[in-house]
């Protein structure tokens, strides 16, 4: 294989892993405020901070095209998304009861510059330990979870087969 060839390969699985680390993490959140503001599933504490990561793994991805090395960005992305898919893993025990989570109940308050207690009253109260919608036994969590560390694993893979290209 020549060198103009392995670089081709090389910018070929990084363009894959570099368009992966953003797009993955975009179509995740648009998922979960899909699910939100579209179908009325409000979010629990955990399904917040799973979100977190993603956020953070967008502006990595963003970051990886205009700064260099682009390799390292894109890897930084990939961890955040694992991060999130960790805590998806976390999650979707607690939802099945693996293990104890949170035990508190979470709720997202707005007033709109109304009454606050009567906001209060009327917000919904989410459980983190209840699944509020699942296809096929698994909840969005898992799906988190699985989508995430799935691309992550990915991403990783793509950065080190194109070093070594």
């Amino acid at each position: 294989m020549s060198a103009l060839q392995g670089s081709a390969e090389q910018d070929v699985r990084g363009n894959l892993a570099q368009r992966l680390a953003l797009g993955v993490p975009l179509i995740l959140l648009g998922g979960a405020y899909l699910s939100q503001y579209g179908f009325g599933l409000f979010p629990c504490e955990m399904c917040w901070w799973q979100r977190y990561p993603h956020f953070a793994a967008v502006a990595l991805a963003l970051v990886s095209f205009v700064a260099r090395p682009r390799e390292l960005w894109v890897a930084l992305a990939g961890l955040a998304i694992l991060t999130s898919g960790i805590i998806g893993v976390y999650h979707a025990g607690v939802e099945y009861g693996f293990w104890e989570g949170l035990t508190a109940c979470t709720s997202s308050v707005t007033s709109g510059g109304g009454d606050a207690l009567e906001a209060i009253m009327r917000a919904p109260l989410v459980r983190c330990d209840v699944a509020p919608w699942t296809f096929a036994g698994v909840s969005l969590a898992g799906f988190n979870a699985a989508i995430s560390i799935s691309a992550a694993v990915a991403i990783f893979v793509l950065v080190l087969k194109g070093k070594r290209a």
